[in-house]
């Protein structure tokens, strides 16, 4: 194996504890550790290879994990933000702004949360192969 495959796989080992444990306490000394790397050395190259650093890695994907939790509305958003792996409704709540560009609050009240079960929306927001539109389902854009 060379040592840019080598270098790779201990990236994606980091990476994968990310999106498994992405709930979890995970601070940069941690990631670097599980990629047999130093803190500074595992920032760089992280940033380099999936073009983010692995804070914002990390954030995104609570994001993800909370926009998913928010089709429920049963859950409170600061529940929402607990379980995506946040400290606090406010960290949560302006993490959830900086990338969705809405608070949780708004965007659960303005519909952009599916109000059908996961796998029809799924399947109706499915992106189409060569633009061709699946009968009864609106183009998507």
């Amino acid at each position: 194996m060379s040592a840019a495959e080598d270098q790779n796989r201990r990236l994606l080992r980091a990476r994968d504890a990310m999106d498994r444990d992405y709930a979890q306490r995970l601070d940069l000394p941690a990631l670097a550790r599980l990629a047999h790397m130093s803190e500074g050395h595992f920032s760089r190259t992280f940033r380099r290879t999936f073009g983010e650093t692995p804070h914002r890695y990390l954030q995104r994907r609570r994001i993800e994990r909370a926009m998913a939790l928010l089709r429920d509305p049963a859950a409170s958003v600061t529940d929402v933000g607990l379980r995506a792996g946040f400290d606090s409704l406010g960290a949560f709540s302006r993490a959830f702004r900086a990338v969705v560009g809405v608070s949780p609050s708004q965007y659960r009240e303005r519909g952009l949360v599916a109000r059908v079960p996961v796998c029809f929306a799924k399947a109706w927001l499915r992106p189409v192969s060569f633009g061709e539109a699946v009968e009864g389902a609106p183009a998507v854009r």
